[in-house]
């Protein structure tokens, strides 16, 4: 992919990424009212979606999807999907549980041990998610993944 062509994608991802950030950080400074929280949950699980949906298009446009070497790419990220799946899961039911549990009553305590232990690992999960993610990112735009090189020959030669 040329970098002309692969840097607004960069820059989306990224974008993706400072949404997500932001809202593990200040979302909580929003408690008291209920509905600007329960939009900024959205958004972020929006975000995470249409973060994960641009890897997949990203993995479309490789060589190596359009040669059938589909293989090669689940192997070669199938730690980013699978960090990216559970991280969606984790955020969504963190999400649903503290709204579900705290709506019409902002002030009331909610912090029981489960709900700290998910949003613990929600938080941790969401460091591992950071940094596969960008490096996922950054990884597609190896000019090896859009065109017909040794590498691939190699890698696939391997595989089969």
């Amino acid at each position: 992919m040329r970098v002309s062509r692969y840097r607004p994608v960069v820059y989306v991802q990224l974008l993706f990424l400072f949404i997500d950030i932001f809202i593990n950080s200040f979302g909580e400074l929003f408690r008291t009212a209920d509905v600007v929280l329960l939009v900024l949950y959205i958004i972020q699980d929006v975000c995470i979606i249409l973060a994960i949906i641009v890897v997949f298009l990203l993995f479309f446009n490789t060589y190596i999807f359009q040669a059938g070497l589909v293989s090669l790419l689940i192997r070669k990220f199938k730690t980013t999907i699978i960090i990216a799946v559970v991280y969606l899961a984790l955020s969504v039911g963190l999400h649903v549980w503290t709204m579900s549990k705290k709506w019409g009553d902002p002030q009331k305590f909610i912090w029981n041990e489960a709900l700290q232990a998910l949003f613990v690992f929600q938080r941790v999960s969401a460091v591992l998610y950071y940094y596969f993610y960008k490096r996922t990112s950054l990884r597609l735009g190896d000019p090896r993944f859009y065109k017909d090189t040794d590498w691939l020959r190699q890698e696939f030669a391997r595989t089969h």
